[in-house]
């Protein structure tokens, strides 16, 4: 098998720009990379999104998705050349799960106290409601291991989430027929390292746990990161055992 291309994809309040050092990383071992921009309208809609993306691609195809990104590649990954998911410091849902079901399964984080809503008018009429963190929240609830300069132009750099892809469910779960890794960020103050975890052992991913590691972990652990999705890599064009 061909070395596979890897799609990282962004998750909210951010963009593809969060994948800046795993990039580098996965240049530097002669890894091909795309990283598309994540619409961040709808789960649905994103996720044909990022399918498009990868059915472009000549050849296979390792998706990468970061927080909400994860719930993006788990129903993008059913595209006939995804050959592995590896899911940074991400949600994991099941068929049928929508993430608010999914994170309400365990405690707050201070990720809801954050947010900021407003509505607008969405594509095809009416309203929609969008949400961000709160500037002066950013740096210590998404990117407390990031330096303070810097997370404060994230902060500032913010792409809203439409509140709706919280509520829409899941309509596949990639996992199911795909090999999967995950990197739980242990310090993660947005999604939790308790629901990563549960969501990574349910898919029977590979799991790496960080200790301390912020949300913003592929930004501030690029080469742990990178080192993942490595593995993922390589495990996925190994030729099999005979």
């Amino acid at each position: 098998m061909p070395t596979p291309t890897v799609v990282l994809v962004h998750g909210a309040f951010t963009d593809s720009a969060i994948w800046f050092g795993v990039i580098a990383e996965l240049h530097s071992h002669g890894i091909p990379v795309v990283a598309p921009p994540n619409p961040l309208r709808g789960l649905a809609s994103d996720a044909a999104h990022i399918a498009s993306v990868a059915a472009r691609i000549d050849g296979p195809v390792v998706l990468v998705g970061h927080a909400y990104g994860g719930a993006v590649i788990t129903v993008a990954g059913t595209t006939d050349n995804v050959a592995g998911l590896v899911y940074v410091a991400a949600l994991v849902p099941e068929e049928g799960e929508s993430l608010g079901e999914l994170q309400g399964r365990f405690p707050a984080t201070e990720l809801e106290s954050s947010l900021r809503r407003w509505t607008d008018s969405a594509p095809g009429g009416g309203e929609a409601v969008e949400v961000v963190l709160a500037e002066e929240a950013f740096p210590a609830v998404f990117a407390a291991d990031v330096s303070a300069p810097v997370a404060r132009v994230l902060a500032c750099c913010q792409r809203p989430l439409a509140a709706a892809a919280l509520t829409e469910r899941a309509t596949a779960a990639a996992w199911r027929t795909r090999p999967s890794w995950a990197l739980v960020a242990g310090a993660d103050r947005v999604i939790g390292p308790d629901a990563e975890r549960f969501g990574a052992e349910r898919a029977g991913a590979g799991l790496v746990e960080i200790d301390g590691a912020s949300h913003a972990v592929a930004l501030s652990r690029p080469t742990a990161v990178a080192r993942l999705v490595r593995d993922a890599v390589h495990a996925v064009t190994r030729p099999p055992r005979r």
